[in-house]
């Protein structure tokens, strides 16, 4: 009995250890590597506004902007303001040595009070001499004489107002005061220093409007128009920046066969600083089209390629491209995909075909 118990339980053994072969097999196939990525690793391919144009490139620059020069020469005795200072127009910014100034004023005060004096004298003077003359008490030449005196007495007058009007004004001058609303950008000079006429003081800046000047090829001046937007970045900062040309030079470059343009920048916020590098391009051409991140196409091949996800899973797909959007960093998708398509981006495009992906959703709370 025992002799014919042994053969099944062995053929039972057997048949078990069978069994867990396929199902770790089973298993095997059934777990299925999936990758997880993250929401920065994806993006949806959307309808978008994509505007293009010529690229421009340049410097920004205060609309408004003036060094204040020395009008006169003398010692700096006392400055006002420092760089970054906000100040109005007519600011006391500086004062110079006016010794020399005043003293001319003071002189040129006292000669105008005599002339008026002796021009007051004059005129009673002749008007004694006309009545005398009319009653024929003195000689016509002894009118004429006091009617001369007068005409000299005003000369000299005049000639003291002038003198006094140059000696307020040079006086004025020792006064460095700011030529309009704005901001500080330099002083080169202290309290101590000597300068001459023509040497720099201070600089004062408008901050509130910035001008862009660049060049564009004279074949695109048919599409630039005054108040056309032209948008752009600049260093340190990560969002797009809107101006409008403001004029368009009317002379073509000889030399690059280029036309200057002039971009006005609003800059009520004061985010940004004159000396900053822009680049971007003139929005000539506006349209609405199927669009994805430029940094989503894989150029590595012969044909541009998207890696999409559907149904949970990565496919490759050729796409024909259209308007590229550089400001927005955009490019239009004329075949290949469709809006809703999810894209992969950066390290998630290296995920081969066919692999199941999960995409790692926010925690609650964050």
């Amino acid at each position: 009995m025992i002799r014919a118990i042994l053969p099944a339980a062995v053929a039972a053994v057997i048949l078990l250890a069978g069994c867990k072969r396929e199902d770790d097999a089973s298993a095997t196939e059934t777990a299925e590597a999936v990758v997880t990525v993250g929401k920065e690793n994806i993006a949806v391919a959307t309808v978008a506004e994509l505007r293009s144009g010529p690229p421009i490139s340049g410097t920004l620059e205060p609309e408004q902007a003036a060094t204040v020069r020395a009008e006169v020469a003398g010692a700096v005795q006392r400055t006002y303001a420092e760089p970054g200072d906000r100040v109005k127009r007519g600011k006391l910014l500086a004062q110079l040595d006016d010794g020399a100034v005043r003293d001319e004023h003071l002189s040129a005060k006292s000669s105008v009070r005599s002339a008026e004096t002796a021009l007051g004298l004059a005129r009673r003077n002749a008007e004694r001499s006309q009545r005398l003359s009319e009653a024929g008490a003195i000689p016509d030449r002894d009118l004429e004489n006091a009617t001369w005196d007068v005409t000299n007495a005003e000369g000299t007058l005049a000639d003291a107002r002038a003198r006094l009007t140059g000696a307020e004004e040079r006086l004025e001058d020792t006064r460095v005061r700011a030529p309009f609303d704005g901001m500080i950008s330099d002083r080169p000079v202290d309290a101590g220093d000597v300068v001459q006429v023509g040497t720099p003081i201070i600089s004062v800046v408008d901050p509130a409007r910035l001008r862009l000047e660049a060049a564009v090829p004279a074949e695109q001046i048919g599409r630039l128009h005054r108040g056309t937007d032209v948008e752009f970045t600049v260093n340190g900062m990560d969002r797009r920046i809107v101006g409008k040309i403001d004029r368009i030079n009317p002379v073509v470059d000889s030399a690059t066969r280029q036309v200057r343009i002039y971009v006005s920048i609003p800059n009520l916020d004061q985010m940004l600083v004159a000396g900053l590098f822009a680049e971007g391009r003139v929005a000539t051409d506006t349209k609405r089209a199927v669009a994805v991140p430029v940094g989503s196409l894989d150029s590595r091949g012969n044909t541009p390629k998207l890696h999409l996800l559907k149904g949970g899973r990565v496919t490759e797909s050729e796409v024909r491209l259209g308007v590229r959007d550089e400001a927005a960093e955009l490019v239009e998708i004329i075949a290949g995909a469709a809006a809703g398509d999810t894209v992969l981006l950066g390290s998630a495009q290296g995920v081969t075909p066919g692999t199941r992906v999960r995409v790692l959703q926010e925690e609650a709370g964050q």
